[in-house]
């Protein structure tokens, strides 16, 4: 593979494959999934050059960094096939046990809170999470929904977002906040139970309340607007977004924005931009959140998937598959302003910040 050069103006890098790397691990890195090498590369956004990269299985989708920024965790997805989430120590540069999940088919979307990896699992059609402190799946809870997909926890830890691609739904999950199980205050206790039994406190926990939002189809990838009231969904099959509102819990627009393909939708920092990768078609689609309006359609490649936009909104990073490369965006100017080889097939991407 042979390096990419661009104007003196660009940032531009390039990481050869197969070359064994020494360089630490930066303070704040780039992760970035290789599908075709089965590998997970670090990257220094810096300078945009790998500095190591790891083995993590078979059909690596998405990955996510732990709070402290120096574990990362992947799913081996395999529509299904597979049910291990790689483990990767970063700052010592290693592949660490994988962790088998069992019967919880399918891994997919993950998201760190808490201490725990939340995942979704397709096959099971459920999400959990995974404690690394006691090396046990310690939560699980059933959507009833086909493929299970993509997911987001709030900082409260007290709601959830998914996506079903194959339902074409958005699941909400609320926490409740009496003990799982309890039945409403006004319901009789019942028959042959103690009086009162069923209203003791509970052991700590409480229940969910799911609530299924039709949404376009093939739903999958959704950001939720960093204030936190509406969620935005990249409907795959129909080339739309639905937007919706937290409050209410239902869709209150439906955005012709002709994003067929559509794999993943993230929204800048400050909520003025909606990024749109899709994966059959060459460009970045950008819109204004306010404004429900197309700002620019960037080319960057034959198709794109994974979009990660950097904490202070500086930069974007969409993985380009069929390239083999992810595309480097500066938010300011819109512009493509480098690339980054971090193996074959890039899909997903994440920020790791050791602390």
């Amino acid at each position: 593979m042979s390096l990419r050069h661009f104007p003196a103006s660009l940032v531009c890098v390039a990481a050869l494959a197969g070359v064994v790397y020494s360089q630490p691990t930066p303070k704040t890195a780039l992760l970035v999934l290789s599908k075709h090498d089965h590998t997970l590369a670090i990257v220094d956004p810096a300078s945009l050059r790998v500095v190591a990269r790891e083995p993590v299985g078979n059909d690596p989708h998405e990955v996510i960094a732990s709070s402290d920024g120096r574990t990362a965790y992947v799913s081996n997805y395999g529509f299904g096939a597979y049910h291990t989430l790689a483990v990767i120590g970063l700052v010592a540069q290693e592949a660490l046990p994988q962790v088998d999940l069992g019967p919880l088919r399918g891994p997919h979307g993950l998201f760190f809170a808490d201490g725990e990896v939340w995942f979704t699992a397709e096959g099971a059609k459920a999400i959990g999470h995974y404690s690394p402190a006691t090396g046990k799946v310690d939560w699980i809870m059933g959507t009833g929904q086909n493929r299970t997909h993509m997911l987001y926890v709030f900082p409260s830890l007290r709601r959830i977002v998914t996506t079903n691609v194959n339902s074409a739904t958005v699941t909400v999950l609320d926490k409740t906040d009496g003990p799982a199980g309890m039945p409403p205050p006004n319901m009789p206790a019942p028959p042959g139970s103690p009086a009162g039994a069923h209203r003791l406190p509970g052991p700590p926990g409480g229940d969910w309340n799911e609530t299924v939002i039709p949404v376009g189809r093939g739903d999958e990838g959704f950001d939720v607007t960093p204030d936190g009231k509406q969620v935005w969904t990249a409907n795959a099959w129909d080339g739309t977004i639905s937007v919706i509102d937290l409050n209410g819990k239902k869709v209150t627009a439906t955005l012709q924005a002709h994003v067929q393909s559509a794999n993943r939708l993230k929204f800048t920092p400050n909520g003025k931009l909606a990024l749109v990768s899709m994966l059959a078609g060459p460009d970045l689609v950008i819109l204004d959140v306010a404004t429900h309006k197309e700002v620019k359609r960037l080319p960057i490649g034959h198709g794109a998937s994974g979009i990660l936009v950097q904490p202070d909104g500086a930069r974007a990073y969409v993985s380009c598959g069929p390239d083999n490369y992810v595309a480097v965006i500066d938010l300011k100017s819109l512009e493509v302003v480098g690339h980054i080889d971090a193996g074959g097939d890039p899909d997903g991407l994440a920020w790791a910040v050791q602390r």
